[in-house]
């Protein structure tokens, strides 16, 4: 049985614990400069980008531009430059190309106050309470994807965002550890508590932890097959338009996902618009099926091993010439990318769809007949009521009709398995968010990208997640660690 949750007491033994771990870069920044331009301009460098590719684009970037001034002598695509591969560096970019000016307006100085910050370029909450907190050793409670989900993983809070995490913690967390509480969650979330499989086998807090949503890693030397045998990060995503993605950096996040495999959906271009940056990514071979229609639909697969065979559609013309369905076969498996049709507006595409569906089924049973099957994409339904938060007032639109959501009874009752659904029943995991209303930061999402692999694979899934924390699309991507 857990015990109480103190957080005086986690705290504290974390603190101990992450003082060998590896300082976050924005800490040691502010350690060795003390400068509050450094750490802000380190803390715009360091959104969803790892911290050992932050601290080498700040090394090239303060070597050019150790202060303010010198910054604003710099131009926009120079910037780019020296801070590629961070994370949407042609939009950080941007940011710094233009905060010379913002905080020339505010008297040449950099704010102190989490308000006045918030009005600067490229600056959200999490980095103006982080700049006020490091930078001028002042009360705030910075809360980024790590001290979010940490804080409800134990319980402490019951929060769907970031801004509500903070807010809660405003009001319920001693304000003696307000500066340290990210520094701390921090190093502990890269690495022991992370985002997918944390290492709970080995956490000095494991006996008070309720652990609540999580799915540990399988523990070293606790493995169902042989130790000879290699374990696939396999990641799917549908991008919703690859050249936008490219130019927020789409090739330095594959490096930070490190995928050995992966597959996704909506490309929506022809293969001479691709860069020879998008066709070339270090380390991977790519494969791309794209649609007649130009800006519209197409998959693609990188991968670093060599397929034995790759198949281009499903030898069905109207499906085909959409770009929907690209097929590696590898030694003892084959890989389904699919981009599943949408049903519509006023479900007009609904018959076909459902006819898709029927001939996707036949193509992956006979191909299940031969060897595994990972069928991964856009499946463009949520599967059942936990699988979308407003389930009543969507019976009828696209993507939850009776009929799609009866397809996938059939399809999973044929022989396949939800991998997600192998781990984690649990409603408000969702892997699509609107672009309007500002849906991602409420969490009004729905859950519409899967792995299935055919039954008699199930006990080759060692693991399934959603990669809630990507962002660059109004997907983010799913995992299946495969073995």
């Amino acid at each position: 049985m857990k015990m109480e949750f103190d957080i005086d007491l986690i705290l504290a033994i974390l603190a101990k614990e992450v003082a060998g771990y590896q300082v976050p870069v924005v800490d040691l920044i502010a350690v060795q400069s003390g400068d509050p331009y450094q750490v802000l301009v380190a803390t715009i460098l360091s959104a969803r980008t790892k911290d050992e590719t932050t601290a080498g684009a700040a090394a090239r970037l303060f070597k050019k531009a150790p202060d303010l001034r010198s910054l604003a002598a710099l131009s926009e695509e120079e910037l780019g430059r020296l801070i590629y591969p961070v994370g949407f560096y042609r939009s950080k970019a941007g940011y710094l190309a233009r905060l010379p000016a913002a905080i020339n307006a505010m008297g040449g100085v950099i704010p102190a106050e989490v308000d006045l910050l918030l009005k600067l370029p490229g600056v959200g909450r999490k980095t103006a309470n982080l700049v006020v907190s490091v930078a001028f050793q002042k009360p705030a409670i910075c809360v980024d994807t790590h001290v979010h989900r940490i804080m409800n993983i134990w319980g402490y809070v019951q929060t769907s965002t970031p801004l509500e995490t903070e807010m809660a913690l405003r009001q319920k967390l001693p304000e003696r550890h307000w500066r340290t509480v990210n520094s701390i969650l921090v190093a502990f979330g890269q690495g022991t508590c992370r985002p997918t499989f944390p290492h709970c086998d080995r956490c000095v807090i494991l006996q008070y932890c309720p652990q609540i949503g999580v799915t540990p890693r399988r523990a070293p030397g606790d493995r169902r097959t042989s130790p000879m045998e290699k374990t696939l990060k396999l990641l799917c995503w549908n991008v919703n338009g690859l050249r936008a993605l490219e130019k927020k950096g789409f090739a330095g996040l594959v490096g930070e996902l490190d995928p050995d495999i992966l597959a996704i959906q909506e490309t929506k271009l022809q293969e001479d618009q691709l860069s020879d940056d998008l066709k070339n990514i270090a380390g991977y071979r790519s494969f791309w099926h794209c649609a007649q229609r130009k800006g519209y639909a197409g998959v693609a697969v990188y991968s670093r091993m060599a397929p034995l065979s790759v198949r281009y559609g499903m030898n069905d013309h109207a499906f085909d010439s959409e770009g929907r369905v690209l097929t590696l076969e590898f030694a003892d498996f084959f890989l389904i990318n699919c981009y599943f049709p949408n049903a519509g507006e006023g479900l007009k595409r609904l018959d076909f769809k459902l006819a898709f569906n029927r001939a996707l089924l036949e193509f992956a049973q006979g191909l299940a007949a031969q060897k595994s099957v990972v069928l991964c994409g856009d499946y463009n339904v949520a599967h059942r009521e936990i699988d979308l938060k407003n389930p009543k007032s969507n019976q009828q639109n696209a993507g939850f009709t009776p009929e799609e959501r009866s397809w996938m009874d059939a399809f999973l009752a044929a022989g396949f398995v939800d991998t997600f659904r192998m781990f984690n029943n649990e409603p408000g995991h969702y892997t699509w968010w609107s672009y309007r209303f500002n849906a991602r930061a409420k969490d009004i999402g729905w859950r519409i990208d899967y792995f299935c692999v055919d039954e008699k694979s199930r006990q080759r899934v060692q693991g399934a997640a959603i990669l809630k924390e990507v962002m660059g699309s109004d997907h983010c991507p799913v995992q299946l660690d495969f073995k």
